[in-house]
């Protein structure tokens, strides 16, 4: 028996990610990537972007993992907590949770609203938080606190800015490494 491979979700974060994020270029690399289309990218709602990820949870069988970045790690923790079914918690593999935002940082999205305080318990799903040391949105503080929380593994990868395409990873294969370890089947 073949076990199916998971859909990847692609949770990006304020503005969505354009072409040179990793993000985009792991979707255009593999069809088994769905990035999930936000109602407006421009003003984050916690509540509207949530329950969009609950109805794309919903139109999809299992199993699922999550590739987030920033305000979409803030969205999986808070979907995660507050809006998730039992039925669309079971799709769920893993997440890989990149670039986590503090909302208490100066540089934190003020058109984004609703994503404080950040819900810290355990996640109901296996999680990787990777963080870079000098990420203007959110410090390795913070990140390394909801890591501890959600349960998640914690890698600081060092200087790398807010881990997007200004960071310059390419196809940051480390970081499919660490999504393919979630995407394993157990």
């Amino acid at each position: 028996m073949t076990e199916q491979q998971p859909t990847t979700l692609v949770l990006p974060g304020y503005l969505d990610s354009g072409p040179g994020h990793w993000q985009t270029r792991w979707q255009a690399l593999d069809p088994a990537f769905v990035r999930v289309r936000m109602p407006d990218w421009d003003h984050p709602s916690r509540d509207a972007w949530c329950r969009t990820l609950a109805a794309t949870l919903d139109s999809l069988d299992a199993p699922v993992v999550f590739a987030a970045h920033s305000l979409g790690c803030l969205t999986t923790a808070f979907w995660a907590s507050q809006y998730a079914s039992a039925a669309q918690l079971a799709k769920v593999a893993g997440a890989l949770l990149v670039a986590v935002p503090d909302p208490a940082e100066a540089h934190f999205p003020r058109d984004a609203t609703g994503f404080a305080p950040v819900p810290l318990e355990r996640l109901p799903f296996a999680t990787i938080v990777v963080a870079s040391s000098d990420d203007p949105y959110g410090g390795v503080p913070f990140s390394r606190t909801c890591a501890n929380a959600w349960g998640s593994r914690w890698i600081e990868i060092g200087a790398r800015g807010h881990i997007n395409a200004d960071s310059g990873l390419g196809d940051w294969d480390e970081g499919r490494s660490w999504l393919a370890s979630l995407r394993a089947p157990r």
